[in-house]
């Protein structure tokens, strides 16, 4: 039998309340998208003929997440006796009164244009740490729908629209926090003309842990300090001035994390794949005092977009990072091995060619601080040409340290630095050199990277 946990009744009371836009935040499994899901048909059910929409970012993300799991989950747990169908031509359920929901991500650009030519009584942006603000008041646009609420054959007069937001908080720089928290237009900075008119509410999977695996939280309770204080915690981040990469953008554009009912991420046929070494300087055997070896692998797609496949980074002697490399190498068929030289000199080309002679090694020197060499890869980040295949806790930590001023995060960024070393070589017109390129040692082999499909 389904019932609300204490913590989520209060969310219900917020969400009964007379405020215009309602947030739900906090922690990951915490319940808040069953919540607004189970609100959005419980105005649909009181307004015949009303219409109501549900975005998300992406239209794949919404269809797998919300229309695959979290609305039939909620129809049979919450509404077992109401009939609903779903057109999956153009991707929104009626219900027996006639009402409608529609679900659609805010990145398809036609989809979204016909939603725009409809109006709505309800609007809910799930997961909106992901969702631009211009897209976020361009929907709002259609939040106009006058429809009136018929309970039992009584009209209890109009429905007030009103529009939901959760997500799992992103840093306080984000236009939720200003708006939700401060109660500040995001733009103009300036207190909004109602406060009344938003209401924000935390919840946590520790609020939920009755519906949640015991395993989730002890899962939560491993992850870094970063990554608990936004998805347990569900605390938002300090906003770091000027910061060049924020988890928003990367979580934003994050592919290969299979949702429940999603289909699994097809990767796309690669042109080129590179494996970097960003050393610690360090010839010692175990390389115990020092840095870890940042080592990562790239793949250069052929819709343009750079795909982070895997992080090695080690701590280890050269006998072991060179071995580390050169499997890494095969096993993802790279053409070269991209290596910065300045601490590790002649010996990081010659520890890959000790572990595997004759592999394609191609050396780098900074010359410029890692904060400058980071910045021009900002804004394909922002533009979704480079994507994290998976979480990468420990790298995305030292990305997010990087802002216009320097590297602000604790330790040395080596896995960062590799990072940025592969997209460097994938990407050789956002970077301009001081000194002519060195030469790839050896010659590469000829290899069928623009051919084979991954």
């Amino acid at each position: 039998m389904f019932a609300l946990t204490a913590k989520q009744l209060g969310a219900q009371a917020i969400l009964a309340g007379l405020a215009l836009h309602i947030m739900l935040f906090g922690g990951s499994r915490s319940g808040k998208t069953f919540l607004l899901v189970r609100a959005v048909v419980l105005r649909a059910l009181k307004a015949p003929n009303s219409r109501h929409a549900i975005f998300r970012f992406r239209q794949n993300s919404i269809i797998s997440s919300i229309v695959g799991d979290t609305f039939p989950k909620v129809m049979r747990l919450c509404f077992a006796g109401v009939e609903w169908k779903l057109s999956k031509t153009f991707w929104y359920v009626v219900l027996p009164n006639g009402a409608e929901i529609w679900f659609s991500g805010l990145d398809d650009e036609k989809r979204v244009e016909k939603i725009l030519g409809m109006e709505f009584v309800t609007l809910y942006f799930n997961e909106c740490s992901q969702i631009p603000y211009e897209s976020r008041n361009i929907a709002l646009t259609r939040l106009a729908q006058k429809v009136d609420q018929i309970v039992n054959g009584q009209n209890l007069g109009p429905l007030q629209p009103r529009a939901y937001y959760d997500e799992n908080p992103p840093s306080k720089a984000h236009w939720t926090y200003k708006l939700f928290v401060q109660k500040l237009d995001p733009e103009t900075k300036m207190p909004v003309a109602d406060p009344r008119a938003y209401a924000a509410y935390q919840i946590n999977p520790t609020d939920n842990a009755e519906n949640i695996d015991a395993g989730y939280l002890v899962t939560l309770n491993a992850m870094s300090a970063r990554m608990r204080k936004r998805f347990r915690d569900g605390e938002f981040g300090a906003a770091t001035p000027g910061a060049l990469f924020t988890d928003e953008i990367i979580e934003k554009w994050r592919v290969g994390v299979t949702e429940p009912g999603a289909e699994p991420w097809e990767p796309p046929q690669f042109v080129r794949v590179v494996v970097a070494v960003d050393p610690s300087g360090s010839g010692d055997v175990d390389n115990a005092d020092n840095d870890e070896i940042g080592i990562t692998v790239v793949g250069l797609g052929v819709d343009g977009v750079a795909y982070l496949l895997e992080d090695c980074t080690i701590k280890a002697g050269p006998g072991t990072w060179g071995r580390v490399v050169t499997t890494a190498y095969d096993r993802h068929e790279a053409d070269c091995v991209v290596g910065e030289i300045n601490y590790g000199g002649a010996m990081v080309g010659h520890t890959i060619q000790t572990a595997r002679p004759r592999t394609p090694f191609k050396m780098v020197t900074a010359t410029r601080g890692k904060h400058v060499r980071a910045e021009p890869f900002s804004s394909l980040y922002e533009q979704g040409k480079v994507r994290h295949v998976g979480n990468f806790p420990e790298l995305e930590t030292e990305l997010t340290g990087f802002n216009t001023n320097g590297y602000v995060g604790t330790g040395s960024p080596n896995r960062a630095d590799a990072l940025i070393w592969a997209l460097t070589e994938l990407f050789p017109g956002m970077v301009k050199p001081r000194t002519p390129p060195r030469p790839v040692i050896p010659p590469p082999r000829m290899t069928t990277a623009f051919n084979r499909n991954r």
